[in-house]
């Protein structure tokens, strides 16, 4: 039993232990664009790039460049394997997995830059690619992990490793390769590995096709207002951002609601009108879910028998026990436990909160039972009521050009780096800023690349992501992306966030951190490249700073003043940072609940066509109060269907655990002491995947990580049960 399992299952007193629709058909022009390659040395991503750090050429990329470069990028990956498997020398660290770790670099290239593209500024042309390579990748991935020459020479060194006199990084690179392969099948007899990739071609399919249902559903989704009155209560702001959408739909004096989340939240948070709130609330809940060509309930359920089937060809009895087999989790028992001794006081505290909202609802007179599109409403108004602040007081003071620099401040304090603007490297959209990371010494790290604002083309949510990593084998730097969903700006006016928006762009940034300051030599296991348990700690971690007062002070200033935030407006908001917690966590928990329920389920388990019938039914089980819903519902899951957090959604609790020990780190000797900060940085963000995460955190802390300091957090220690 691994070092990680093993603090993990103390921690938490574990004991040992029907297909897809069609896709709709790309449109002419779209087949057009793809098709019309222009020659390779006129294609950016077919050359190195001339800019610095090897930046791509956006000011160069057209849509025609990105199919001839993924189609390219796999015959030279190929080629490149079989350089290594027709090699007739004996297999060597560097004649094998050091040239693996050189091969594919044009189609990580290519990959890389049009998977950004194809997520924060889809379009028509980009979405049939996607539906035309999600297959072809799968298939081209399989056969380099199930290739037999290369398991063969990767197996041998496994077998001698004890004898190659391996460096640390070495010798984790060699193991990680191994069980790579062996967990894609590479041991497997050719019948199972042939049923394997028709799997994996047939996920990624679905996969590409659940992404698009929903974000296509929630795209056609407008709801239009005439009536003045309806807008009582939304902020101006809100209501220009309205007015200004449905001029640009040509509805003439009316106001448009989309279901960008700022406007879904702001509308949740600030309408009197409860049927606005009603009506926004269901459309935003429903995507996916709306018996129409985008539905995802008979698609949820196919991924997840998909994947049942390929744990159980692995050897597995779910596909939860394949996932968790190779996190820090070790095994689903592990999860489970930590779920359910997070739940039941989560579900406690939001009871309690729903009785004390009914009590001010009741106190309006409003001659109603609470439903889940009140909460945010009464939640504000119960906030202002006991702590003298709401949310939107918060606003003027967190202008997303300030907010932004405190982030950078942060990393300047903690690591003694600093960022300036790069104009000269273009970015993929007018929108997106591109920054340098300098040294102590004002030399170059690597870029990141932000891009912030809301837009149709853009799917929901914020993601980190990479369109470089850094590698001394490659001498590459890091080239990182932030991307969010804030706004949509009203013109001429300054972009001012919520507490939460904040929040997630220091989360974002702490992935992105993670990234900028790896220092490993092999790509594979560069930067956020760790499992996916412990990739959050890093994003969670910097979080912690942003309520801070002494953080405050250095970037919370009005955006037309310039003064800092009072003090009273901080105390308070300290004073309430528990308000609202049994809320959030049983709505987070919800969701990780009903991933493990999905995957927990084995090969044999009746199919799944209602994926909100069985989410239900999950929930009923749990004793879910009625006003709540899990966070994400199951046709609009983005994480576990098309995304990388299937059996691992539970992975931003886990990594709680972990950043809220870890803080306590700054607390005991500064929140800007730099000594701890370059300790974090040699130890977790400097290595990567280059060695086990729970030795990385225990050097850094000095101790295996205590539960306490989340369940603080969180107030879920115990639950004060009078109202």
């Amino acid at each position: 039993m691994n070092l990680t399992r093993l603090v993990f299952l103390a921690l938490f007193g574990v004991a040992a232990a029907a297909c897809a629709p069609p896709a709709e058909p790309p449109s002419e022009d779209a087949k057009e664009t793809a098709s019309a390659a222009p020659e390779a040395d006129d294609n950016p991503l077919l050359a190195p790039s001339t800019l610095p750090y090897g930046a791509p050429d956006f000011a160069r990329l057209r849509d025609a460049h990105l199919l001839p470069a993924i189609e390219q990028g796999m015959r030279a990956a190929r080629e490149e394997i079989g350089a290594i498997t027709d090699n007739p020398e004996p297999p060597t660290f560097e004649n094998t997995l050091e040239a693996w770790e050189r091969s594919g670099q044009l189609l990580s290239r290519a990959r890389r830059v049009f998977s950004q593209l194809n997520s924060a500024d889809g379009n028509d042309t980009r979405r049939m690619i996607a539906r035309e390579t999600a297959p072809l990748l799968a298939a081209h991935d399989d056969a380099i992990l199930l290739d037999p020459a290369l398991f063969a020479r990767v197996a041998a060194l496994y077998e001698a490793r004890d004898t190659l006199a391996l460096s640390a990084e070495q010798a984790r690179l060699l193991d990680r390769r191994h069980t790579q392969m062996l967990r894609a099948g590479a041991g497997l007899p050719e019948a199972e590995q042939a049923r394997l990739r028709e799997i994996n071609q047939e996920l990624a399919t679905l996969r590409n096709r659940f992404q698009d249902n929903f974000r296509d559903d929630g795209a056609a989704f407008v709801h239009v207002l005439r009536d003045r009155a309806a807008l009582s209560g939304l902020s101006a702001d809100l209501v220009a951002r309205a007015a200004a959408e449905a001029r640009e739909r040509e509805y003439e004096e009316a106001w448009a609601f989309t279901l960008a989340e700022p406007v879904v939240f702001g509308v949740l948070r600030e309408a009197d009108d409860r049927e606005l709130r009603e009506t926004l609330y269901r459309a935003y809940k429903n995507r996916g879910n709306n018996a129409n060509e985008f539905d995802n309930n008979r698609l949820a359920g196919r991924i997840a028998a998909l994947r049942a089937e390929r744990a159980a060809l692995l050897d597995h009895p779910s596909h939860a026990h394949f996932i968790a087999e190779d996190n820090m989790a070790g095994h689903p028992d592990a999860v489970m436990e930590m779920l359910e001794r997070l739940w039941t006081p989560a579900l406690a505290n939001a009871a309690h909160e729903a009785a004390r909202l009914q009590q001010q609802i009741d106190a309006e007179g409003g001659g109603f039972e609470l439903a889940p599109w009140d909460w945010w409403y009464y939640a504000e108004r119960v906030r202002a009521a006991e702590y003298a602040f709401d949310e939107e007081q918060l606003r003027p003071y967190l202008e997303l050009g300030r907010v932004r620099d405190g982030a950078f401040d942060l990393a300047t304090q903690l690591w003694g780096v600093s960022f300036r603007r790069r104009d000269d490297i273009p970015g993929y959209h007018p929108e997106v800023q591109v920054f340098e990371m300098l040294d102590g010494d004002e030399r170059g790290m690597g870029l990141v690349y932000m891009d912030f604002m809301a837009r149709p083309s853009k799917r929901f949510g914020a993601w980190m992501s990479a369109f470089q990593v850094q590698s001394t084998l490659l001498d590459t730097a890091p080239l990182v992306t932030n991307t969010s969903n804030f706004g949509p700006a009203t013109e001429g006016e300054p972009v001012l966030l919520s507490f939460s928006q904040a929040r997630t762009l220091f989360h974002e940034f702490g992935h992105a951190i993670h990234g900028l300051l790896s220092e490993v030599r092999h790509p594979s296991l560069s930067g956020t490249a760790v499992a996916r348990d412990f990739v959050e700690l890093p994003a969670q971690l910097l979080e912690n700073w942003v309520p801070e007062p002494e953080m405050l002070a250095r970037f919370a200033l009005h955006h037309e003043t310039g003064e800092p935030m009072p003090t009273e407006l901080v105390d308070a908001l300290r004073a309430a940072r528990r308000f609202n917690e049994g809320f959030a966590a049983t709505e987070y928990l919800a969701s990780s609940l009903v991933d493990m329920a999905w995957h927990l389920r084995g090969p044999a388990a009746p199919p799944i066509e209602d994926a909100i019938a069985f989410e239900d039914e999950v929930m009923r089980e749990r004793g879910l109060i009625p006003q709540i819903l899990p966070r994400h519902r199951s046709t609009h899951f983005s994480h576990i269907f098309p995304g990388g957090y299937s059996a691992g959604y539970y992975s931003y609790i886990w990594a709680q655990v972990l950043d809220a020990d870890a803080f306590e780190a700054f607390r005991e000797q500064g929140l800007f002491d730099r000594e701890v900060g370059e300790r974090l940085r040699q130890t977790i963000l400097s290595v990567g995947g280059s060695r086990d995460p729970m030795e990385a955190y225990l050097e850094f802390r000095g101790a295996p990580p205590s539960i306490e300091p989340l369940l603080e957090r969180r107030g879920l220690q115990q639950v004060d049960q009078g109202i």
